[in-house]
């Protein structure tokens, strides 16, 4: 463990009381340093929390926003559940595939855009709704995920995972 990944996980436990608590702050953290949660990072938290690797790593798999392969600066989730389907999400899902070049759970070519499709991102009154990063925008139409698109090329992408 590099110290300063220790020194933060140490005051991430200071922060949040026990090890256990500052769990998923720290793999956020990690997430952030290497653009996702390495075997690394879970051998390190389980060293910095007292949990074992396996326990680490059934949390950390459970989260959908902490990702343990590479991904894309920008993340975009799109709900697939009912009330989205029923607001349009199978159009805008098809759409954004294709625009992206990428199967769900893909990273476009160049790294830059990850496209996953998730269960209910509760804004069902809203729907069709996506998630960038962690940046909701609700009643997507395909011209308008055109629009959010470009509108994400052109800016630097905020950290998926605040950590604090």
């Amino acid at each position: 463990m590099t110290p300063a990944r220790e020194a933060k996980g140490k005051t991430l436990i200071a922060a949040h009381h026990d090890g256990q608590s500052a769990l998923i702050p720290f793999l956020q953290y990690c997430q952030e340093e290497d653009g996702y949660v390495t075997p690394t990072a879970l051998d390190d938290a389980a060293t910095l929390t007292g949990l074992t690797r396996g326990e680490v790593e059934s949390i950390a798999s459970f989260y959908s926003l902490l990702f343990q392969r590479p991904i894309g600066k920008h993340v975009i989730q799109v709900c697939r559940t009912l009330a989205c389907m029923l607001g349009g999400a199978d159009e805008l899902r098809a759409h954004a595939r294709a625009r992206l070049g990428v199967t769900d759970g893909g990273t476009t070519s160049d790294g830059v855009f990850t496209y996953e499709e998730v269960e209910c991102l509760a804004a069902c009154d809203k729907a069709p709704c996506l998630q960038h990063n962690l940046r909701y925008h609700y009643n997507v139409t395909p011209a308008e995920f055109d629009r959010l698109l470009e509108q994400w090329k052109n800016e630097r992408p905020e950290a998926a995972m605040p950590a604090e």
